[in-house]
């Protein structure tokens, strides 16, 4: 299949973050898009704006009987429309067949690690757009500079997310691959840590000939399964590191550094919070500096970039001197969380941290427990939101309850998030911290509200 032999494209669940970033590749393209999703949100009304015919109700009389290829994700469970075009024979592939069509037409810089895929791709994206080199993004969030998860460009390279959810990635046509962790994950489909680390094996055989491996220290072991150039980055000087920082220091809400390894790049100013994060711009740089985009140009961009919704996003605050910090981030594994609760730490050594923390997935929330709770036990108080099911039903015994219990008691209180403001009014923490990838960010408006009638009330 070719891109240009498609006209007319059916999404189902258009509405996801991926889905609609693929929707808007084919409205771009000058396609005709359409989809069904089961609720209305800011993303679908953002696609019907642009284009797309959206419906809400999984019923035959919506079904586009003259579409070319129809487009679903695993997160949508088979209903009435995709039954129907099963049983009448339609081209219908996954979002990462398709991811994978793209890919192989173009030059592909193709993102993948268990954490950090979203922050990545959108620095990616975001330097080759801010310099003119151009590119089509494929972002699993919001970018805050550009305020959407895709744009295109004339020049045929692509950024996209390699999911390792499902083996998705390995669909894909790397010509530029990034590996930010293997940390474990998704047992549910891997079954061991060993099968997991196989995956990430696999995909970076996929990388072209001619093309470039770029790994985080973390992962420097794939550089003995290829048979290309590999560099491997890192915050700080490592063994088998060639790309680090010196002289981090903070400045504003972001970071003052120099960078060893890349010739004619000495000072880089970032303006988003989070360690994590300025390794992340080093993987982003290294891409920039090996397609040969000026050095002078790469530091503006940096300078220039505002981060991701939900990626150690400052709502509130976030200055030493700020009264009340609240960040809000979609970390939501173990390793993830220690990142974040570092970098928050590292920024405010001397005052409280509350986080609230919402568990993603009861099978992620069985396999990774000690961890979270020995994570979330360096913060000062927690309060514990219900699992998050999203495409899981219960299991037994696995709940918020069982994490606090393997917590200091005095440190945890289990809540829902209709009496979150309730507790911000007794508790009144200095920095807050919401993290979880679920519908946790439903709060973000509602405390950023307390907090401005705190103010109110000072003034």
């Amino acid at each position: 299949m070719h891109i240009s032999s498609i006209h007319r494209v059916f999404f189902i669940g258009i509405g996801g973050i991926g889905m609609s970033a693929l929707a808007r590749f084919f409205l771009s393209r000058g396609k005709v898009v359409s989809g069904y999703d089961k609720t209305a949100t800011p993303l679908t009304e953002k696609l019907q704006a642009e284009g797309a015919s959206i419906v809400f109700e999984d019923a035959g009389e919506f079904i586009d009987k003259e579409v070319d290829l129809v487009v679903y994700t695993p997160a949508v469970r088979d209903g009435v429309i995709l039954s129907w075009y099963r049983e009448h024979g339609y081209n219908i592939m996954k979002r990462s067949e398709v991811l994978g069509v793209i890919t192989a037409s173009g030059f592909s810089i193709c993102v993948a690690g268990t954490h950090g895929k979203t922050s990545i791709s959108t620095m990616v994206a975001h330097i080759l757009r801010h310099t003119g080199y151009g590119c089509n993004a494929f972002l699993g969030g919001i970018s805050t500079n550009y305020q959407t998860n895709y744009w295109s460009s004339d020049r045929d390279v692509f950024v996209v997310e390699a999911d390792e959810f499902d083996r998705s990635f390995l669909r894909l046509s790397p010509d530029i691959a990034i590996v930010s962790a293997i940390d474990p994950d998704h047992l549910d489909i891997y079954g061991t840590a060993a099968e997991f680390a196989k995956g990430f094996t696999s995909f970076v055989s996929l990388i072209d000939s001619k093309g470039l491996l770029i790994c985080n220290h973390s992962a420097a072991m794939l550089k003995d399964d290829v048979q290309i150039p590999v560099t491997c980055y890192a915050l700080h000087a490592a063994q088998n590191v060639q790309v680090h920082t010196q002289n981090l220091e903070l400045s504003g809400r972001g970071f003052l550094f120099d960078i060893a390894g890349i010739d004619n790049m000495m000072q880089v100013q970032m303006q988003v919070g989070g360690l994590h994060n300025v390794e992340n711009m080093l993987a982003a740089i290294l891409v920039a500096t090996y397609l040969g985009i000026d050095a002078a140009a790469i530091k503006d961009a940096v300078a220039a970039y505002e981060g991701v919704y939900r990626r150690f996003m400052y709502v509130s605050g976030g200055y030493a001197d700020s009264d009340f910090t609240y960040i809000d981030d979609y970390a939501h594994h173990p390793t993830e969380l220690q990142a974040l609760l570092s970098s928050v730490r590292q920024r405010f050594a001397d005052k409280a941290v509350t986080v609230i923390f919402q568990p993603h997935l009861f099978s992620r929330t069985k396999d990774f427990a000690s961890g979270f709770a020995d994570v979330l036990s360096q913060a000062d108080n927690v309060w514990l939101l219900p699992v998050y099911p999203a495409r899981e039903q219960p299991l037994p015994g696995v709940d918020s309850a069982m994490l606090a219990a393997m917590m200091p008691k005095e440190k945890v209180i289990l809540a829902d998030k209709d009496v979150i403001v309730d507790m911000l009014d007794q508790y009144r923490p200095e920095v807050l911290v919401t993290a979880g990838a679920g519908d946790i960010d439903q709060l973000t408006d509602k405390i950023n509200e307390w907090w401005h009638k705190q103010e109110s009330i000072v003034e």
